[in-house]
Protein backbone atom coordinates (compact mmCIF):
# COMPACT_ATOMS: atom_id res chain seq x y z
CA UNK A 1 0.00 0.00 0.00
CA UNK A 2 2.96 2.65 0.99
CA UNK A 3 6.81 1.90 1.83
CA UNK A 4 8.62 3.65 5.17
CA UNK A 5 9.73 6.58 2.43
CA UNK A 6 6.07 7.90 2.05
CA UNK A 7 5.68 7.52 5.65
CA UNK A 8 8.98 10.04 6.29
CA UNK A 9 8.05 12.21 3.53
CA UNK A 10 4.17 12.60 5.47
CA UNK A 11 5.95 13.19 8.44
CA UNK A 12 7.79 16.17 7.24
CA UNK A 13 4.74 17.98 5.97
CA UNK A 14 2.89 17.10 8.73
CA UNK A 15 5.63 19.23 10.98
CA UNK A 16 6.05 21.85 8.32
CA UNK A 17 2.13 22.35 8.13
CA UNK A 18 1.71 22.10 11.98
CA UNK A 19 4.73 24.93 12.00
CA UNK A 20 3.20 27.03 9.55
CA UNK A 21 -0.14 27.02 11.61
CA UNK A 22 1.69 27.74 15.19
CA UNK A 23 2.63 31.13 13.35
CA UNK A 24 -0.82 32.15 12.37
CA UNK A 25 -2.27 31.23 15.66
CA UNK A 26 0.41 33.69 17.02
CA UNK A 27 -0.53 36.49 15.01
CA UNK A 28 -4.51 36.33 16.26
CA UNK A 29 -5.66 37.31 19.12
CA UNK A 30 -6.60 34.30 22.15
CA UNK A 31 -10.56 35.48 21.33
CA UNK A 32 -10.13 34.31 17.66
CA UNK A 33 -8.71 31.41 18.43
CA UNK A 34 -11.57 29.96 20.39
CA UNK A 35 -14.19 31.68 19.21
CA UNK A 36 -17.08 29.07 18.18
CA UNK A 37 -17.19 29.13 14.55
CA UNK A 38 -19.58 26.28 14.04
CA UNK A 39 -16.50 23.47 12.99
CA UNK A 40 -17.20 20.05 14.56
CA UNK A 41 -14.74 20.84 17.06
CA UNK A 42 -16.06 24.44 17.67
CA UNK A 43 -13.49 26.70 17.39
CA UNK A 44 -9.77 27.26 15.41
CA UNK A 45 -8.02 26.45 18.73
CA UNK A 46 -10.71 23.12 19.29
CA UNK A 47 -9.81 22.02 16.16
CA UNK A 48 -6.21 22.32 16.57
CA UNK A 49 -6.52 20.76 19.93
CA UNK A 50 -8.81 17.36 18.51
CA UNK A 51 -6.16 16.90 15.73
CA UNK A 52 -3.49 16.52 18.14
CA UNK A 53 -5.16 14.32 20.41
CA UNK A 54 -5.62 12.23 17.70
CA UNK A 55 -2.23 11.73 16.53
CA UNK A 56 -1.22 11.44 20.50
CA UNK A 57 -3.97 8.55 20.52
CA UNK A 58 -2.41 7.11 16.98
CA UNK A 59 0.79 7.49 18.05
CA UNK A 60 -0.04 5.39 20.99
CA UNK A 61 -0.92 2.63 19.22
CA UNK A 62 1.91 2.98 16.82
CA UNK A 63 4.93 3.46 18.91
CA UNK A 64 3.88 2.30 22.05
CA UNK A 65 4.09 5.30 23.70
CA UNK A 66 2.13 7.78 25.81
CA UNK A 67 -1.41 8.13 24.53
CA UNK A 68 -3.79 11.03 25.63
CA UNK A 69 -6.57 10.31 28.77
CA UNK A 70 -10.33 10.41 27.67
CA UNK A 71 -11.87 10.23 24.42
CA UNK A 72 -13.07 12.33 21.56
CA UNK A 73 -15.28 14.13 23.38
CA UNK A 74 -12.86 16.90 25.33
CA UNK A 75 -10.46 16.32 22.60
CA UNK A 76 -10.73 19.95 21.42
CA UNK A 77 -9.54 21.16 25.47
CA UNK A 78 -6.59 19.30 25.76
CA UNK A 79 -4.29 22.84 25.47
CA UNK A 80 -6.10 26.60 26.19
CA UNK A 81 -3.89 28.26 24.53
CA UNK A 82 -2.11 28.50 20.87
CA UNK A 83 1.22 29.02 23.20
CA UNK A 84 0.24 25.91 24.62
CA UNK A 85 -0.83 23.55 21.94
CA UNK A 86 2.11 24.80 19.97
CA UNK A 87 4.82 23.38 22.31
CA UNK A 88 2.81 19.94 22.78
CA UNK A 89 2.48 19.83 18.81
CA UNK A 90 5.76 20.46 18.09
CA UNK A 91 6.74 17.55 20.78
CA UNK A 92 4.31 15.18 18.67
CA UNK A 93 5.62 16.23 15.79
CA UNK A 94 9.17 15.30 16.55
CA UNK A 95 7.96 12.12 17.82
CA UNK A 96 6.20 11.34 14.82
CA UNK A 97 9.37 11.64 12.75
CA UNK A 98 11.30 10.21 15.29
CA UNK A 99 8.95 6.99 14.52
CA UNK A 100 8.74 7.45 11.02
CA UNK A 101 12.77 7.16 10.68
CA UNK A 102 12.55 3.67 12.36
CA UNK A 103 9.74 2.49 10.28
CA UNK A 104 10.37 -0.28 7.77
CA UNK A 105 8.31 -1.27 4.60
CA UNK A 106 7.78 -4.63 6.18
CA UNK A 107 6.20 -3.31 9.62
CA UNK A 108 3.74 -1.37 7.00
CA UNK A 109 3.31 -4.73 5.58
CA UNK A 110 2.18 -5.93 9.07
CA UNK A 111 -0.98 -5.59 10.95
CA UNK A 112 -2.27 -3.78 14.25
CA UNK A 113 -4.32 -5.00 16.69
CA UNK A 114 -5.57 -2.40 19.34
CA UNK A 115 -8.61 -2.27 21.23
CA UNK A 116 -10.94 0.86 19.89
CA UNK A 117 -12.97 2.81 22.30
CA UNK A 118 -14.97 4.54 19.44
CA UNK A 119 -15.60 0.84 18.46
CA UNK A 120 -15.87 -0.55 21.89
CA UNK A 121 -14.08 -3.74 21.02
CA UNK A 122 -10.87 -4.65 20.15
CA UNK A 123 -9.50 -4.15 16.07
CA UNK A 124 -6.80 -5.27 13.53
CA UNK A 125 -6.16 -3.40 10.31
CA UNK A 126 -3.36 -3.37 8.40
CA UNK A 127 -0.97 -0.95 9.79
CA UNK A 128 0.13 0.81 6.07
CA UNK A 129 -3.86 1.72 5.64
CA UNK A 130 -3.90 2.60 9.32
CA UNK A 131 -1.34 5.30 8.97
CA UNK A 132 -2.48 6.68 5.71
CA UNK A 133 -5.40 7.02 7.55
CA UNK A 134 -3.81 9.12 10.74
CA UNK A 135 -1.86 11.48 7.38
CA UNK A 136 -5.68 11.89 5.86
CA UNK A 137 -6.72 12.62 9.58
CA UNK A 138 -4.42 15.63 9.71
CA UNK A 139 -5.03 16.92 6.66
CA UNK A 140 -9.17 16.67 6.86
CA UNK A 141 -8.42 18.78 10.39
CA UNK A 142 -6.05 21.14 8.66
CA UNK A 143 -8.81 21.88 6.16
CA UNK A 144 -10.89 23.12 7.98
CA UNK A 145 -8.65 24.71 10.37
CA UNK A 146 -7.69 26.99 7.26
CA UNK A 147 -10.95 28.01 6.47
CA UNK A 148 -11.79 28.89 9.89
CA UNK A 149 -8.48 31.01 9.50
CA UNK A 150 -9.43 32.71 6.67
CA UNK A 151 -12.72 33.55 8.24
CA UNK A 152 -10.90 35.30 11.06
CA UNK A 153 -9.25 37.85 8.83
CA UNK A 154 -5.45 35.41 8.82
CA UNK A 155 -3.52 34.47 6.34
CA UNK A 156 -3.44 30.96 5.95
CA UNK A 157 -0.79 28.84 5.60
CA UNK A 158 0.26 27.45 2.16
CA UNK A 159 -0.50 23.68 1.73
CA UNK A 160 0.72 22.48 -1.15
CA UNK A 161 2.66 19.71 -0.86
CA UNK A 162 5.09 20.18 -3.66
CA UNK A 163 5.54 23.52 -1.99
CA UNK A 164 7.43 22.16 1.08
CA UNK A 165 10.87 23.13 1.41
CA UNK A 166 13.57 20.72 1.17
CA UNK A 167 14.52 21.36 4.91
CA UNK A 168 11.06 21.28 6.43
Amino acid sequence: MIGAEYTRMMARYNRWQNSQLAGCFSSLPASELTRERGAFFGSILGTANHLLWGDMMWMGRFDGGDKPAGGIPGSDRLHPDGEGWRVARQSMDARISDWAEGLTDAQLAGDLTWYSGAAGREVTKPLGMLVVHMFNHQTHHRGQIHKMLTEAGAEAPVSDLFFMPEDA
